[in-house]
């Protein structure tokens, strides 16, 4: 596909997801329809949409129109292309431009706009951001980097780098996780890697092992994780050293635990809702709780546009009972780590300072905040203390 073409087929995904589709089956269905298109060019489109729907404001300020088509020009505007040599009507190309499609410049834009936000959740990412605001939605409006977890029962953060280089997947260490690898240099080979499908390496992003990290020695402990959902953080705790227990309350969510597991050469009991009053309690809950994934929102996009106000609150209710419910199952003396994906205070320090105030005996001991930027996503994560009953 020529240059112009891919900019049509970014344009056709774009409305069918604008017009209410999910971006991947958008995404899924252009591929089966223009079976003529190689890996190459799907994936080109695929990171134009994905682009287009992290800059869906800017770029439509910039493109005159939240179309396919104005989503597309704005993209090239922002990146400095001039539009008019791709948009030429020729073969497979865009048509020509219009006079109405002049669009305006991002500078005159207002800042939700400009930083690509809902109007609604500017006050609220202000207020919770302050110095950090700007830099924070910059680096949502790009592409996140590609971040591994060695698997230190497996290799050794060397050998498991010599064994993505060899397939031509460079990497460099992270600076202050001695198990993490940012891939630099060819990340679509990744995922069909020696290295990953002999468990060397697990995708998994820095902030998030950064929080499993700050959870101490693991070494023996018995822990409960209670919304494992695809098991990232309960393979990196029994990689740890820590005795895992899986649990989630949609069980289908662990269905690739097992298979992982295996590959990394680690072992991890699962558990059913119903069973869990009578294996525990644990010294150590884990809690990764329901949010709005607003520390991904560049892995997501989707997932911004889509909150509301009424979802956000919605949210609130449900991890007041996910503490609630893990708080029970935690033993006296032991601890709760409430983790949460989001960089929006309703979703870190209000479920966490409700909790407190109704719960007796117990106290916060250690809060961290992780932001979106080089070195990965946005998390938050608050360790909790229960007293020891006389």
């Amino acid at each position: 596909m020529t240059p112009a073409a891919r900019l049509s087929a970014a344009i056709e995904v774009l409305d069918r997801i604008l017009a209410g589709a999910a971006p991947e089956p958008a995404l899924t269905g252009w591929g089966r329809a223009n079976r003529y298109a190689g890996s190459g060019d799907r994936h080109a489109v695929r990171d134009r949409v994905y682009q287009a729907l992290r800059r869906r404001r800017s770029a439509a300020w910039v493109g005159g129109a939240e179309t396919g088509r104005g989503l597309v020009l704005g993209l090239l505007r922002l990146a400095g292309e001039a539009p008019e040599t791709l948009f030429t009507g020729d073969r497979f190309a865009p048509p020509p431009l219009s006079p109405g499609e002049a669009g305006q410049p991002l500078d005159s834009a207002p800042d939700p706009v400009r930083l690509d936000v809902p109007d609604w959740l500017w006050p609220q990412l202000s207020d919770d951001l302050g110095d950090d605001l700007v830099p924070v939605l910059e680096a949502c409006q790009s592409r996140a980097p590609v971040w591994l977890r060695v698997n230190r029962s497996r290799a050794s953060i060397a050998e498991a780098a010599a064994s993505l280089a060899a397939e031509g997947i460079a990497t460099r260490p992270h600076d202050d996780f001695d198990c993490a690898l940012e891939v630099i240099e060819n990340t679509r080979k990744v995922s069909r890697s020696i290295a990953l499908s002999e468990g060397l390496v697990e995708l998994q992003d820095a902030a998030s092992q950064a929080v499993t990290l700050s959870l101490g020695d693991l070494a023996g402990l018995d822990v409960l994780d209670y919304c494992a959902g695809a098991g990232g953080k309960a393979l990196h705790l029994a990689d740890l050293g820590a005795k895992v227990t899986a649990h989630d309350v949609a069980p289908g969510r662990m269905r690739d635990l097992e298979p992982r597991a295996a590959r990394a050469g680690l072992s991890i009991a699962r558990a059913a809702t119903a069973a869990l009053p009578g294996l525990g309690p644990w010294p150590l809950v884990l809690v990764d709780a329901p949010c709005s994934g607003s520390g991904t929102w560049r892995r997501d996009p989707m997932a911004k546009w889509a909150l509301t106000p009424e979802r956000l609150a919605e949210l609130g209710r449900v991890q007041a009972e996910v503490l609630d419910a893990a708080a029970a199952l935690t033993a006296p003396g032991g601890r709760l780590a409430f983790v949460t994906c989001s960089i929006l205070s309703a979703e870190t320090r209000a479920p966490v300072e409700s909790f407190l105030s109704r719960s007796p005996g117990w106290q916060s001991r250690l809060r961290r905040t992780f932001l979106p930027g080089p070195a990965g996503d946005g998390f938050s994560v608050e360790i909790l203390a229960r007293a020891q009953q006389a």
